[in-house]
């Protein structure tokens, strides 16, 4: 889920509307860095098999024993905690709120690694009270450890990737569970101590009838889901089911599948508070993903990954402000200095291919390979980081947009001094456009808060054009 969500970080700007012209020449005002939110996104990008329709990125474990992984997991936490302390500036003093672990798999990590890593992280940032660390889990039972050892490193949420509780469904998907072994896992996550547990569920499904889509969410209800992300299943470019589509259900049957799942999930007790976000009387909203779609701060290490963090060089220490430029000194074409319609609020990006993530050091590895855990985490410090491949600041007209992109997707929306607060701009600077949308039904007409209303949720991307 938050994989897809770490695709959506540049909207589409080819095209730019009236409303873009709008906002090119805003003028910025001062954000206060200290009050947004940070969180930090992890990507383990193996899994055992890649589905059909997945076009994250994820690469298959070698064809031979997942043993022979034992040294590249040790390697690839390395090269994780090289990041994250390379990245330590760019906290500027927050503590993180919400900490997600995504892949891939990431459950295929061993513990000893988690241990490690959340030793190390600990070490580097300051992790709020109640901070939500949540780990993406397979529920097939060579796919993760006993769910207890996850709580014991410090994981409080599981997402576990079900999707389907039919036998034949989970094999047009190409998954390697099966209905039992999904029950099973969501029971033992529960009994393990795990309070808050998310499944993943998809509709819209090859030959999905309505009784099946409904199946699926009563039983995740009865067998222990506390929030169950319900989303339907798109063909995505550069995945099997692009180059061989199966037949989905019509547009028909994809309405009734979608108000009949809703009223389902509601007079189950559960909140639909994003598109395809629903939290159980007994949970909350995932916080690490309200933080991406409120247009938060987060930090990101590991292959693929994308972060987000906005920047005030004015009031940050002497010695932050040092890290972070030499930070962004070492990325090629990399600048501090927004231009005149930028705000100080930056984007970036680490290797895809988990082979040039690891690809880092200037030195063989054999160095210290050998050494002991706790020698590795001491030579951590020395050893040099996975460079950053893009970073580039948001242009005003691209922030509207990528607000919008995030914070519509909010049932409840978001404040009007949210989008100032988190963009340094002005309502003045989209009134405009905010006003046709009005006129048209697709916002409430509110001083106060940005919110679709119920048609708006059905035209999203007409929304989304208009501030394109």
């Amino acid at each position: 889920m938050t994989d897809k969500l770490q695709r959506l970080h540049t909207a589409d700007n080819a095209q730019k509307t009236n409303s873009s012209k709008e906002t090119s020449g805003a003028k910025m005002t001062n954000i206060a860095v200290m009050a947004i939110p940070l969180a930090l996104y992890i990507h383990i990008p193996w899994c055992v098999k890649k589905c059909p329709y997945c076009d994250f990125n994820s690469h298959e474990l070698p064809t031979d024993s997942p043993l022979s992984m034992s040294e590249t997991y040790e390697d690839y936490v390395d090269a994780l905690l090289a990041d994250a302390l390379l990245q330590q500036p760019l906290a500027q003093g927050r503590k993180l709120s919400s900490i997600f672990i995504g892949g891939g798999t990431p459950s295929l990590l061993p513990i000893p690694q988690y241990q490690r890593l959340f030793e190390g992280l600990r070490h580097y940032f300051d992790f709020a009270d109640n901070i939500e660390i949540t780990m993406e889990a397979n529920p097939g039972t060579l796919e993760h450890a006993p769910f207890t050892e996850y709580l014991q490193v410090g994981i409080n949420r599981l997402s576990i990737g079900v999707q389907s509780f039919s036998a034949d469904k989970l094999t047009t998907l190409g998954r390697i569970h099966d209905p039992q072994q999904a029950v099973t896992a969501i029971k033992a996550a529960r009994e393990a101590g795990f309070r808050r547990v998310n499944v993943d569920l998809m509709h819209g499904l090859p030959q999905q009838s309505l009784v099946e889509a409904l199946h699926d969410i009563q039983l995740a209800h009865d067998t222990g889901a506390t929030h169950i992300s319900w989303y339907q299943l798109t063909i995505e470019p550069n995945t099997v089911f692009y180059r061989n589509q199966p037949v989905l259900p019509d547009e028909d049957n994809l309405a009734d599948i979608e108000e009949a799942g809703g009223a389902l999930l509601h007079s189950l007790g559960y909140s639909n508070y994003e598109v395809s976000a629903w939290a159980g009387r007994l949970d909350a909203p995932c916080r690490h993903n309200l933080n991406y779609w409120q247009f938060g701060d987060y930090l990101a290490i590991g292959a693929g990954a994308h972060g987000k963090v906005s920047i005030d060089l004015l009031t940050a220490e002497n010695d932050t402000k040092k890290k972070i430029s030499t930070l962004v000194s070492s990325i090629d074409n990399a600048s501090l200095e927004p231009e005149n319609d930028t705000a100080p609020i930056y984007r970036y990006s680490k290797s895809r291919l988990p082979k040039d993530y690891l690809n880092y050091k200037n030195q063989p590895n054999d160095n210290h390979a050998n050494n002991e855990n706790s020698n590795r985490q001491n030579n951590i410090a020395t050893m040099p980081a996975p460079k950053m491949v893009g970073w580039s600041a948001i242009a005003s007209d691209e922030l509207v947009s990528e607000f919008m992109l995030n914070a519509l997707r909010l049932h409840d929306g978001v404040t009007w001094q949210l989008f100032e607060a988190r963009t340094g701009m002005s309502y003045k600077d989209i009134a405009d456009a905010v006003e046709r949308l009005v006129a048209k039904g697709l916002l409430t007409e509110s001083t106060e808060k940005l919110q679709t209303t119920a048609l708006g949720r059905r035209y999203l991307n007409q929304i989304l054009r208009a501030f394109l």
